[in-house]
């Protein structure tokens, strides 16, 4: 069992030391609570404002981010889910998250697959890369990135790799409710695992966030979630958890991925881009 924490906070757009002095105060708090991991929101460090963060951030300084983020996991002895741009091998931007440990070490880093709404599209580009598995503290955890898990096929694949804990950064407007109060509950019940999705609250350059971050069971139960407001919700997470729903209904033991492959065959899958 491990105690999980996540942080829902308003961010302040491309002040970097304020956002990081605000996980530094939430690491902090979570770690004298006794959990060992805590989720931070999307593109936190650095505010949520795509078309700005494309053309102001200079992308030299993100080392320095990424450094800056290690060392509060270290100090405070507290593994970190955070998220960031990303510059891929080829040049593109991308949206990342990445988990370091309490040592500061990374341990698992993952690019955002589906981009959502004209702004992402136009700041950055699309990854393609399936969500990997790492073991943290005896779960076997994965990532995401909000609008991805959205998506079953997300959760999904990030389950048959063997993910007991999905970890979802988002940044998800006012409006949309029915995201974390049915879909994200959904996607924890048909794949058998716990999601923790943590969102920004507040306006951040004009855009009013949801809140209602939450964290839920692999039956689809809520552990936890967030008004609207700054919180830092904790839940209790494990791997037992996840295979009890397994055995209950064997939904990944029984999946016939050929069978699905034959139904797509001759359609277009691809969506957009």
């Amino acid at each position: 069992m491990v105690l999980l924490a996540l942080m829902q906070a308003n961010s302040t757009v491309l002040d970097v030391e304020h956002n990081c002095r605000a996980v530094d105060e939430a690491a902090q708090n979570a770690a004298a609570a006794g959990a060992r991991v805590l989720l931070t929101p999307e593109l936190f460090p650095v505010g949520y404002a795509p078309l700005r963060v494309r053309t102001e951030l200079d992308p030299a300084g993100l080392s320095a981010i990424r450094s800056t983020l290690a060392d509060i996991a270290r100090r405070r002895s507290i593994a970190i889910v955070y998220s960031l741009p990303a510059i891929a091998a080829d040049g593109q931007w991308q949206i990342s998250a990445t988990l370091v440990s309490n040592h500061g070490e990374e341990l698992l880093s993952y690019s955002k697959v589906h981009l959502f709404g004209p702004e992402e599209r136009k700041a950055f580009s699309p990854a393609e890369a399936a969500p990997a598995v790492v073991d943290l503290d005896g779960i076997k955890t994965s990532l995401a990135i909000c609008y991805d898990v959205e998506f079953p096929e997300t959760a999904r694949a990030a389950a048959a790799r063997g993910a007991d804990l999905l970890l979802v950064p988002t940044a998800l407007a006012h409006g949309f409710d029915e995201v974390p109060q049915i879909l994200l509950r959904a996607r924890a019940l048909e794949s058998q695992l716990t999601v923790a999705y943590a969102n920004h609250s507040g306006t951040e350059d004009g855009c009013e966030f949801l809140g209602g971050s939450v964290i839920a069971a692999p039956d689809g139960s809520l552990l936890a979630a967030a008004g609207s407001g700054p919180e830092l919700l904790f839940a209790d997470v494990s791997a037992e958890a996840a295979r009890q729903a397994r055995e209950t209904v064997p939904y990944l033991a029984e999946r016939r991925p050929r069978v699905y492959r034959a139904w797509e065959d001759g359609l277009d899958v691809d969506g957009p881009g």
